[in-house]
């Protein structure tokens, strides 16, 4: 246990199995993630970062010899890309000799390989997965195994997960016979992503669907049909009559537009001939920068098999809809996440979806914050709880670890 958490020292080593010696390969920024060595073994990448920003701000992508580089000082070693200190860079990995990585330089998190200026795949869509930046080895994007040696990546449209497939073999050309795979009618389920490939064309990824917990599936990319499911995270399992199946929704707001997921009530037991519209309970989810999704949640399920509507937000500062949405807390944290849940429950209501006098609210950690913010400031919701919310931003900042300070 480090006594002084903030001052931990960040370094990229290679490690002798033999002996145990340690080697920096690089060092003097304060973080790094994703060391990749290539498949000669003698080039290694890495992303590294400086206070104040987080990964999903500005980072950079650099290059160096594992064995004969003349420095391991990061300064010193090659910069693929992040120069204009205003670009997230995130999660490289090597195929076949060359480097590709993500970028959001354009706008959103797309796929670049090292020496092209431009992506190799240019669309409108996040690859970078749910919460790009928080965990170590977090990898949006895949290569098919063997000759064929196809791109993987998966970005979500309309609340639900695609796959994609792309050639990228064309030396310094943009991406070729691009394929789209997605929902039922290809067997996969609504959400999923931490794709990797296996033998004889197999995807193997986590996953799951309204009804279906966090699972691991096996996919073939080639015969296709019903994704099988090798682990699930738990044997509850409850009838489809209480399961609401949520609906993706975009509401006006401060800002523009923000999203949300929406679900009904429903419980096949029962049926109110009272009401014209359900109690409505919002939810800010953690982080703050990242994002809901359509994967089986008890607790939702819980209010919506009692008569109670449930409206998950990804308000604005959310991942999975560019860099523009993603930055919009930028200083201010408490303000447009705020606006962004109380405008959600509002227009709700005046669609009819909800009851603007039984309103709640709840969230964890960010989400409590902006839980605690709609509270106080807002003349919006009846109610709410604060799951470990952050209840005090100056005691946060002066008594939390490295990554976060």
């Amino acid at each position: 246990e480090n006594p002084d958490p903030k001052n931990v020292v960040n370094e990229v080593v290679a490690v002798n199995l033999v002996d145990g010696s340690m080697k920096i390969l690089a060092t003097g920024n304060d973080f790094y993630s994703h060391p990749r060595v290539a498949s000669n073994g003698k080039k290694l990448a890495y992303i590294t970062w400086n206070h104040p920003n987080m990964p999903w701000d500005s980072t950079e992508l650099r290059v160096t010899d594992v064995y004969s580089a003349a420095s391991n000082k990061s300064c010193d070693h090659k910069l693929i890309a992040g120069e204009d200190g205003d670009t997230s860079v995130i999660q490289p990995t090597y195929q076949g000799g060359r480097l590709y990585y993500m970028s959001d330089q354009s706008g959103y998190y797309n796929i670049y390989r090292a020496g092209m200026k431009k992506s190799i795949l240019p669309m409108s869509v996040d690859f970078g997965g749910s919460s790009p930046g928080w965990a170590l080895g977090q990898q949006g994007l895949c290569f098919m195994t063997g000759k064929d040696g196809r791109l993987v990546a998966q970005y979500s449209k309309d609340g639900s997960s695609v796959l994609l497939t792309a050639n990228v073999s064309g030396g310094d050309s943009s991406a070729t016979d691009i394929k789209e795979y997605s929902g039922e009618k290809d067997g996969l389920p609504m959400m999923f992503g931490g794709t990797i490939a296996g033998e004889n064309n197999d995807l193997y990824f986590i996953g799951g669907s309204p009804s279906t917990p966090s699972s691991i599936y096996k996919w073939n990319i080639e015969s296709k049909g019903t994704a099988t499911v090798l682990a699930c995270s738990s044997s509850v399992a409850f009838p489809d009559d209480v399961i609401s199946v949520p609906k993706q929704v975009e509401f006006p707001t401060t800002l523009g537009s923000a999203f949300g997921y929406y679900y009904a009530p429903k419980n096949g037991k029962y049926h109110c001939t009272t009401e014209s519209a359900p109690p409505l309970l919002v939810k800010a989810h953690g982080g703050p920068t990242s994002c809901t999704g359509a994967s089986f949640n008890a607790v939702i399920q819980y209010w919506t098999s009692r008569g109670y509507a449930v409206f998950d937000v990804d308000y604005g500062g959310s991942t999975g809809y560019g860099r523009d949405y993603r930055r919009r807390l930028r200083k201010s944290w408490g303000i447009v996440d705020i606006d962004d849940v109380c405008n959600g429950a509002k227009y709700l209501v005046k669609e009819g979806l909800a009851d603007g006098d039984r309103l709640c609210i709840d969230g964890g950690s960010a989400g409590g914050y902006t839980t605690l913010g709609a509270l106080a400031f807002r003349d919006v919701f009846k109610a709410g709880t604060s799951l470990y919310g952050i209840g005090d931003l100056t005691a946060l900042a002066g008594d939390t670890h490295k990554f976060e300070s």
